[in-house]
């Protein structure tokens, strides 16, 4: 993979790792038949989510949606949460040949909106509405919440180059042609100086946006995420 490609990833997560996920959870091949018995798995699970109107309200899935969604999540976690290690362990599965333990760490916080340590079906649910059926808007300040480490509301450099060494340790092997040991930090530069408009050390989120809804790039990128399920 080239240093494009890595920047479209590092912008809008891993697309196909999503995919694999959703496969994971055995959400992309079941169906969507609407059952007595799903209503009951809903109303006896142990973490019990929020009724399913509610869900519906404040996400863009539909009802069979969230109820194939559940079920998924529900066979994979039992308990009703996922911790930071199952986490961890899912993406181990899809980058072997890499080290995914901290870009996976960094992932998880994203979707832990909370910070409590772990991810109820609420949060995932919340977290794919957004990045399979959010607008360029709501995509894009989902992004900026992952590389805005600390939650402070702006982007450093060095909390970029956190996110973008982490991307690079996880594609391990797979980037072409090999990287020099450098090369991470030489491309948050390039990455950061177009971002950082008013040159203050910092990106702010509306730079963010800015920058990224003229990358066409980008912009192409996020249309793989449409329509996954």
């Amino acid at each position: 993979m080239n240093l494009e490609g890595l920047e479209m990833i590092a912008v809008l997560i891993v697309i196909v790792l999503f995919v694999k996920v959703l496969e994971q959870f055995g959400l992309i091949e079941a169906g969507l038949e609407d059952t007595v018995e799903d209503e009951m798995e809903m109303a006896t699970v142990r973490h019990r989510p929020e009724a399913l109107e509610l869900l519906e309200a404040q996400s863009k899935f539909t009802k069979k949606e969230l109820q194939i969604l559940y079920r998924g999540f529900k066979n994979e976690c039992p308990s009703g949460v996922v911790n930071e290690e199952t986490f961890k362990e899912i993406y181990s599965q899809f980058f072997p040949q890499g080290d995914s333990t901290t870009y996976a760490h960094f992932l998880f916080n994203a979707f832990d909106t909370d910070h409590n340590g772990s991810v109820s079906f609420e949060d995932f649910v919340m977290g794919l509405s957004i990045l399979l059926r959010g607008t360029v808007q709501e995509k894009l300040n989902w992004a900026f919440n992952l590389y805005d480490i600390n939650k402070d509301g702006y982007i450093t450099k060095e909390e970029m180059l956190d996110i973008m060494k982490a991307i690079y340790d996880m594609m391990g092997k797979c980037t072409y042609p090999v990287l020099k040991e450098d090369t991470p930090r030489q491309h948050v530069e390039t990455f950061f100086q177009k971002m950082d408009k008013n040159k203050d050390g910092v990106v702010t989120i509306d730079e963010f946006i800015e920058s990224c809804q003229k990358d066409e790039n980008i912009m192409r990128s996020m249309q793989l995420f449409e329509n996954v399920i």
